[in-house]
């Protein structure tokens, strides 16, 4: 293949012989983004069960809770104590070690909350 003297890009692979990649300094524009959120800012509490990424071991999820991470540290330490498990703070998720939907969807009903049930 012949190289043009002063070229410092070589053609790598085409099927038109155009340029294979823009000169050096001109970017490429951006395909425009469309925002996805993890959860839905509906007001609703969602409880889930999931066992993806856990090594097959299940947990509840319960995500869209409002608070600040102190507030949701506490709310975690109660939910842990009542059904009498682990759990962690996952960001702005809480995970319960076990299936325990029933059990946390009557307490945070009781605190007021809007709950629903998601996934199967």
């Amino acid at each position: 293949m012949n190289r043009r003297p002063g070229s410092e890009s070589r053609l790598v692979y085409s099927t038109d012989g155009g340029r294979a990649k823009p000169p050096p300094g001109e970017k490429r524009a951006a395909p425009p983004r469309q925002q996805t959120s993890g959860a839905p800012d509906d007001g609703f509490v969602r409880v889930m069960r999931s066992k993806t990424g856990r090594g097959g071991r299940t947990v509840t999820l319960i995500t869209g809770l409002p608070g600040s991470p102190a507030e949701l540290e506490k709310l975690l330490k109660r939910l842990k104590s009542q059904c009498g498990t682990g759990g962690a703070l996952e960001g702005r998720s809480l995970a319960i070690q076990g299936d325990q939907r029933e059990r946390v969807v009557e307490l945070l009903e009781k605190d007021g909350h809007k709950v629903k049930l998601a996934g199967g």
